[in-house]
Parts: structure tokens; sequence; C-alpha cells
């Protein structure tokens, strides 16, 4: 067992499962949730806390997206294709959100343990391998160039990327956040996303360099493994590995002396959000 395994075997863990109940609703409601989850787990009010979460058809923009010099047409393409847009509060550039995409959310605190970016981002690596042992040894992180919002810890498989990890830091609480292609084609879902740069861009020379999209360096897990798999199988899968990475496992929403603070939160992305959108 690997040092960041051990690190996450905790005395208690709290799991949040909106994977059904959060997909109707704007992604926001997510990063305010982590937001929230983050003051209360780096100031030690919430034990750390895992948090499991699935949106539909909805780009996550990041900052340099929202810059793109033709964004409005951009964004425009995407309402057409089905999909709504918002601009996030973390780094990072354009990802696919979508009934096949399982969102992780590790949130612990600083208080408890000094733990750097690089090692956040280990501690996502090691639970996701132990998420899929059948192919943990497979299971890489590097970039993978062609792949949208690509990062030094893409997770691919034979080289085709499936996840990508990022980090929030707040109030002593951290959040490390991993998207999981689960089912459906990431190849289409690359191509979205190579759609939405070649409008936003039409040619037009910028001091950023945007990702030139390959679609076929992008996978789901389903794809990968070549066997059936579901979102609900991954959470269920979740659940198992909670219990055996601790002997308590604390199952359920925010409580109603927490709903303020995920209030203040809330609107707070969501008033962040329309400033972005605004200076379009």
């Amino acid at each position: 067992m690997s040092n960041y395994e051990t690190a996450l075997q905790l005395p208690e863990w709290r799991f949040v499962d909106e994977s059904m109940t959060a997909r109707t609703r704007s992604a926001l409601e997510s990063f305010a949730a982590d937001d929230t989850l983050c003051q209360l787990v780096g100031q030690q009010m919430s034990q750390p806390t895992v948090r499991t979460w699935v949106h539909d058809r909805t780009v996550v923009l990041g900052i340099q997206d929202h810059r793109l010099p033709h964004i409005e047409e951009a964004t425009t393409m995407l309402e057409q294709a089905g999909y709504q847009s918002i601009v996030r509060n973390s780094g990072g550039l354009a990802v696919v959100l979508d009934e096949g995409v399982l969102n992780i959310s590790i949130i612990l605190s600083e208080q408890r343990s000094a733990i750097d970016i690089p090692e956040g981002y280990e501690l996502m690596l090691a639970f996701v391998q132990m998420l899929f042992p059948e192919v943990a040894d497979r299971i890489k992180a590097y970039e993978i160039v062609g792949s949208y919002c690509p990062g030094s810890y893409d997770l691919s498989i034979d080289g085709r990327k499936f996840a990508g990890i990022s980090q929030r830091r707040l109030r002593q609480g951290i959040a490390v956040q991993v998207y999981l292609c689960i089912e459906g084609s990431g190849a289409q879902r690359a191509q979205l996303i190579q759609k939405l740069y070649e409008i936003g861009l039409q040619n037009t020379t910028t001091k950023f360099n945007y990702p030139v999209i390959k679609p076929e360096v992008m996978a789901s897990l389903t794809e990968l493994l070549g066997v059936p798999l579901t979102v609900s199988d991954v959470v269920i899968r979740i659940q198992h590995l909670l219990r055996q990475l601790s002997s308590t496992v604390d199952v359920g929403g925010f409580k109603p002396e927490e709903m303020e603070l995920y209030t203040f939160y809330l609107n707070r992305v969501v008033e962040r959000n329309k400033k972005m959108l605004a200076k379009r």
C-alpha cells in the first residue's frame, strides 16, 4: 500500500452523494457546495468528506476560455447543441459535464495534515486507482496532448485520457476534484470542445495558447475497459471503498445548521458568474 493510500485511511469519512439529486441543477451549485465543505472541513466543523456529483449537459469554462475573442458565438453554439455554459471558480480550461460523467471531490483540512498541491493530486490518483483495482497499474498521470483541459495530472489508460484533476483551497480546506468519463464517447465530448475553440478563435492569434483538440486521445472508462460501466456502478464502488478506508462513514447531505453557509457561498458563486458573463 502506498503512502497516499495510507493517508486516505481515516477514522471517519463523510459521504455526500449528489450523483442523482444534482443532475438538473446548475453546476454552480456544486462549486458552492465544495466551497462550503472546504470551510466546514478546513475549520474542523465537519469530518473529511467525499462528495459525488453529476450535472446534465454543461460546459464548464475556465477563465482563459471566457477570454476567447469570439466567446459569444462559441457559447451560442453550445446552447444550440443543448449545453449550458458557466465559468468555474478554480483553474483549468473547458470540460464537459453530462449524465455519463461522474465528478468526485475529496475535501480535507490543512489543519489535520499539511498537504501541498502535488500531494493533493497524488491522493486523488491513489483514490481513483483504488476504485478500479482491475486496471490500477495501467492508470497513469501525465499530460495527454490533444485532450481538453490538459494538465500534468491527466489520468489515462494506454495513452487515452478519461479523467482530469483540479484543486480548490479555501479557509484551510482543500477540495481535490476529478471528473471521470464513465459512460458514452470520450471522442464525442472532445469534438464539442474542439468546435468551441474553432468558433471561439476563428483563426485569431491570441497571447494564450489554447489546446488543439484531438478527439481520438479521449475515451470513457466503458470504452477503455471494454465492459459496460455506469455512474451508479462507480458510486457503489466509492461507498465500498470508503468503508474499507474507515470504520465509520457518515452518509448524508448538508445539515440544517450548514445550509446558511451554503447559501452564502451559492450567492457568491452566482454573482461572480454573472459578472464574468457580463464582461463578454
